[in-house]
């Protein structure tokens, strides 16, 4: 990874001093210099700088590894494959919980509970291996100020009363909890390229960003296509960089997005920009134009973000104080979805996993209004050309008429 210290590259320690001199400190710096640069900032010979370019490049290229060697990995040690959320219908379904090595996107509505889940989350980070957690610090990128310290210790005394039955160890929970408030783009994807060395150093296991879309939503305007084109370069990059480090030190990160509405007069093209796992509902409703136009709530941020998190979970209102939970994008686990409460303890299940009939229907009744608006648009299509062809038969008769009063 180009973002990697030049000190993980294995370069001593006085040609490090030196190259941080002229602001050389990551291999992207390094490697973004010509010959002559490196030589004059090196003082070492041609063929010295040609051994240390080979040196860095195989420092921050990606290593290969087999299926095989990857199954040993997560074999030899299976509690550290995932992070036990506590809800044990939603760790079942997902084969232990939040995976790590990859990223999760928690997405809802404002007020369904993404931040307490995040809090709880980074809770259960430091709990003891014993106890379901990673025994380890937490990174907690807050974009919205919306972190709470009076919750995080509410939380963790109801949650794990008999565990947390001291101050001692409230606030050593604490202390594993490192808080940054980022509110511009530039300094969240700042703080996201240094976050290598401050894992290694504060040995940590878990990184939140609260909320990404929140910094993009208010600095892009996507109605400017120069916009369009940074916020996709910063997306791009912010996710590349989390990817690395979620795969080279086997941690979770979890993000949060927000939702949007999106609308198209066709559903064809409603159905290339939102893709299965993006879309939350879908509904019906007349245009400014008069025209009938298919609507969908969808997660922020577009298609090519909700290709780069590998796990979506969706937490939507319901029946009020009863909210949703839903499995919309896993690899490992199928749709589902689950009912729970805000206490003072954090997120709690109520009742069991609704994954049968109700969502059977639900995913039928979905399909049969596609189709339906699709027929629909076939019906407009159809009586398009039916009217055509009648004005053309009219032409063609009154145009004989008239030869044959000739």
């Amino acid at each position: 990874m180009a973002a990697k210290k030049l000190r993980r590259a294995q370069l001593s320690q006085e040609m490090c001093e030196r190259l941080s001199r002229y602001q050389i400190t990551t291999c992207q710096d390094f490697l973004c210099l010509s010959l002559l640069e490196l030589m004059k900032v090196t003082g070492q010979s041609y063929y010295e700088v040609q051994k240390l370019l080979c040196k860095v490049s195989r420092a921050c290229a990606p290593k290969m590894q087999t299926a095989y060697e990857m199954k040993l990995r997560k074999s030899a040690n299976p509690s550290s494959a995932f992070l036990s959320t506590t809800l044990h219908s939603l760790d079942r379904v997902l084969h232990g919980g939040v995976p790590c090595g990859s990223l999760t996107e928690i997405t809802s509505p404002p007020g369904c509970g993404k931040t307490q889940f995040c809090i709880m989350l980074s809770i259960l980070a430091t709990l003891p291996v014993s106890m379901g957690g990673l025994d380890a610090a937490v990174i907690y990128i807050d974009t919205e100020s919306a972190f709470s310290a009076e919750r995080l210790i509410e939380i963790a005394a109801n949650r794990f009363p008999t565990y947390f039955d001291s101050d001692e160890k409230l606030l050593c929970m604490t202390r594993s909890i490192h808080l940054y408030r980022e509110l511009t783009c530039c300094s969240v994807l700042k703080r996201i390229m240094s976050l290598e060395e401050e894992i290694i150093l504060k040995k940590v296991k878990l990184i939140i960003i609260d909320s990404v879309a929140s910094v993009v939503r208010k600095e892009f305007d996507t109605k400017l296509q120069g916009n369009l084109a940074e916020r996709s370069n910063f997306l791009t990059r912010g996710a590349s960089v989390l990817k690395y480090l979620a795969e080279e030190f086997s941690i979770p990160v979890i993000l949060t997005n927000q939702i949007t509405t999106s609308l198209s007069s066709s559903p064809g093209i409603r159905a290339d920009l939102v893709s299965p796992a993006d879309d939350l509902s879908l509904s019906e409703g007349p245009s400014v134009s008069g025209k009938r136009d298919s609507g969908c709530v969808t997660a922020a941020l577009g298609n090519t973000w909700s290709h780069s998190v590998n796990t979506r979970l969706i937490l939507q209102y319901h029946d009020l104080p009863t909210r949703q939970l839903l499995v919309a994008k896993s690899p490992v686990a199928p749709f589902s979805t689950f009912f729970y409460t805000i206490e003072k303890s954090g997120l709690v299940l109520q009742g069991f996993n609704k994954r049968g009939a109700k969502i059977s229907k639900l995913s039928h009744n979905l399909k049969l209004l596609r189709c339906s608006l699709v027929v629909s648009a076939d019906e407009v299509r159809f009586s398009r050309v039916r009217r055509a062809s009648e004005q053309k038969m009219k032409a063609a008769r009154s145009l004989n008429a008239r030869q044959l009063s000739c």
